[in-house]
C-alpha cells in the first residue's frame, strides 16, 4: 500500500497562505502543520508569564511577544509560534511584513500533552541554533515545573529545573525572573488519589 505523500510546499507559498489563514499553523521540511487550541491553564500560563515579563521590561530595549509572533528558525527552517518570545535590542524581521522574528533573546514554551515531546526534543533542538537566542524555558501546566536552558559563553548549553512554587527562576538574557507562584497563580494541580472501597 502507498502512503500519501503531501505535496512540497515552498517557504514563500506557507507565509502567503499563513497570512491569509484564520487559524495558526507550523512550517517544517515543506510541510504544514495545523495548530491546535491552547487550554484554559496554558493560557492562564502564557498570559502570566508575559505580565510578569513586560511589567519588568517596561522601559527597557525589549520587547515581549506571546502567541502570535511567529519565529522563523533560519538553521531548520522552521517557522513557529512559541508562547512567548522576547527580543532586545532592535528587533529583526524576515520581511516588510514584520511578523516573522529572525533575533529572538528569548522563547518560551508552555507545553500541552499532544506537544510535549515535540515541543522538548525537536523544538528545542532547533531552537538553540538561533544565534540570538540566550535562553529557552519548557514550562509544564500539568505540574509544577519550569526547565531553563542558559547558554554560556563556550556555546554550550546548562540546565536548570524548577519544581516549587516558592522558587524564582533569574533569567539573565533579560536580567528579569520569574517567581514559579506567579507563573502558576490560579492553576490548581489536583492530586489524583484513588480510593479503595
Amino acid at each position: 500500500m502507498s502512503q500519501q505523500i503531501q505535496p512540497y510546499i515552498s517557504p514563500q507559498e506557507y507565509l502567503r497562505l499563513e497570512r491569509q489563514s484564520e487559524y495558526k499553523s507550523e512550517y517544517v521540511n515543506g510541510q504544514i502543520f495545523a495548530m491546535t487550541g491552547a487550554s484554559r491553564k496554558h493560557n492562564l500560563i502564557t498570559t502570566n508569564i508575559s505580565r510578569e515579563l513586560s511589567l519588568q521590561l517596561k522601559g527597557r530595549p525589549c520587547e515581549v511577544y506571546s502567541g502570535d509572533m511567529r519565529v522563523k528558525v533560519r538553521a531548520t527552517g522552521l517557522y513557529t509560534y512559541p508562547d512567548v518570545a522576547v527580543a532586545c535590542g532592535e528587533p529583526e524581521f524576515e520581511d516588510d511584513f514584520i511578523d516573522t522574528l529572525l533575533n529572538p533573546t528569548l522563547l518560551i514554551e508552555v507545553l500541552s500533552p499532544s506537544t510535549d515531546r515535540y515541543d522538548r526534543i525537536a523544538k528545542s533542538s532547533y531552537y538553540r541554533t538561533i544565534d540570538s537566542l540566550a535562553e529557552h524555558l519548557l514550562v509544564s501546566q500539568d505540574e509544577i515545573r519550569v526547565e531553563q536552558y542558559v547558554k554560556q559563553p563556550n556555546g554550550e548549553w546548562l540546565l536548570f529545573e524548577y519544581q516549587t512554587l516558592d522558587s524564582d527562576a533569574h533569567l539573565p538574557s533579560i536580567d528579569c525572573s520569574l517567581a514559579l507562584s506567579e507563573v502558576y497563580d490560579r492553576i490548581s494541580f489536583e492530586a489524583h488519589r484513588h480510593v479503595s472501597g
